[in-house]
């Protein structure tokens, strides 16, 4: 329901989006649990060319997405969100029929064109269609698609390959894909504005750059302790690891749910730089408590510093951006994604190995600290606001 005063957020086409981000993420999910197994089963290789083709695809994910981004605001956002969709439910066919390593490598690469043209799209969508004042909520609760998404996936992954094998299980995510473009091609087109022919060629968004450096070093500390997190909860005694990650997963989903409408009611910035100093808290918890119960306190507390950190830190960024430039700012934001999550393993991977697992959450919760000063500071200099329409 709509309260009075209140431009609606539940509208045909926000619902269309978030459904479709849902069954795209469902299938990415489904693409997590199964690739590991089909390299290293039906194509006997080793675990190595496994973590190849899985990374592949963030490879050709960034590079694109901040070219997606500009292709998003000079053609507008369905043609990215279609073809995206398409694009991933082509890959994930012709994977059920693949027969060698060098194939997977070059499917997973066209994924990640896919990945980066749908995602960077349907954050600029999502931006044009959420009234400027609940943006923020929009945000909490578009992002449960893909919390969901990669939660499901690989539980239907596992009972679509335990009974029909591993075409069926790749079909699936075919038709999971499928189903996104369906959805998004209801939504018709999001964007008003146009960048003209003219203009110059621009694939970074150099307003939003303050921003993203300090989502960046969000993502960074929890890409970090996501990597690490099953192997600390089996070495504090905690029996079934798999529920730490559940745990994080569980709190982040309540959280975006319960607290939705806070990212609109509070600054963005002081509002990232505050979530934050909690997601570092929790990493220091988790490093100093060698206890299950530390562990999951620890794991909570993170959760809750993400929860609001991915809304707090797209408002400001996307406060940053006229109407005709939020495919571009989302193409950075996004591109800030993948450098976290990509960096944060490493650098934790060098000192997890000498140092011992809590030295490297140590490290994390130091970059999480670091990009709160980081924040703060750039809320008390200039905090962005909202471009009018």
């Amino acid at each position: 329901m709509t309260e009075p005063g209140r431009a609606p957020l539940f509208t045909r086409t926000f619902i269309a989006l978030t459904v479709g981000d849902l069954a795209y993420f469902t299938a990415a999910g489904v693409a997590i649990f199964v690739l590991p197994l089909y390299v290293t089963g039906p194509l006997a290789r080793d675990e190595v060319a496994a973590g190849i083709a899985f990374g592949a695809f963030a490879v050709s994910a960034l590079i694109l997405r901040p070219f997606a981004g500009r292709l998003a605001d000079r053609f507008g956002r369905r043609p990215l969100l279609v073809g995206g969709a398409l694009l991933a439910a082509a890959c994930f066919t012709l994977i059920a029929v693949a027969a060698d390593l060098v194939t997977i490598i070059a499917l997973r690469l066209a994924a990640g064109v896919a990945e980066a043209a749908f995602f960077v799209a349907g954050f600029a969508a999502l931006a044009d269609i959420a009234p400027a004042e609940r943006l923020g909520e929009a945000l909490s609760y578009n992002s449960l698609g893909l919390y969901l998404g990669i939660a499901l996936g690989p539980l239907l992954g596992e009972l679509l390959l335990e009974n029909l094998g591993y075409g069926a299980a790749w079909l699936g995510a075919a038709t999971l894909a499928l189903m996104t473009a369906a959805l998004v091609l209801t939504i018709g087109e999001t964007s008003t504005t146009r960048t003209e022919r003219g203009e110059p060629f621009r694939i970074v968004h150099r307003p939003s750059i303050p921003a993203s450096i300090g989502f960046l070093t969000s993502l960074a500390a929890v890409g970090g302790f996501l990597a690490f997190a099953s192997l600390h909860a089996t070495r504090v005694g905690i029996v079934d690891p798999s529920l730490a990650l559940f745990a994080y997963g569980t709190v982040v989903v309540v959280c975006r749910i319960a607290f939705a409408r806070v990212p609109d009611r509070l600054p963005s910035l002081p509002l990232g730089a505050a979530a934050l100093a909690t997601i570092g808290i929790g990493l220091v918890l988790t490093a100093v408590v060698a206890h299950p119960w530390g562990a999951f306190a620890g794991i909570a507390v993170i959760a809750v510093g993400v929860s609001f950190s991915t809304p707090a830190f797209f408002s400001a960024i996307f406060a940053t951006a006229a109407p005709a430039e939020r495919g571009i700012a989302s193409g950075t934001a996004s591109a800030a994604i993948d450098l976290g999550l990509g960096i944060g393993p490493i650098l934790l991977g060098f000192i997890a190995a000498p140092y011992g697992i809590p030295w490297a959450l140590a490290l994390a919760a130091g970059v999480a600290f670091a990009g709160a000063g980081w924040t703060l500071g750039l809320s008390r200099r200039a905090f962005p606001r909202p471009v009018a329409e």
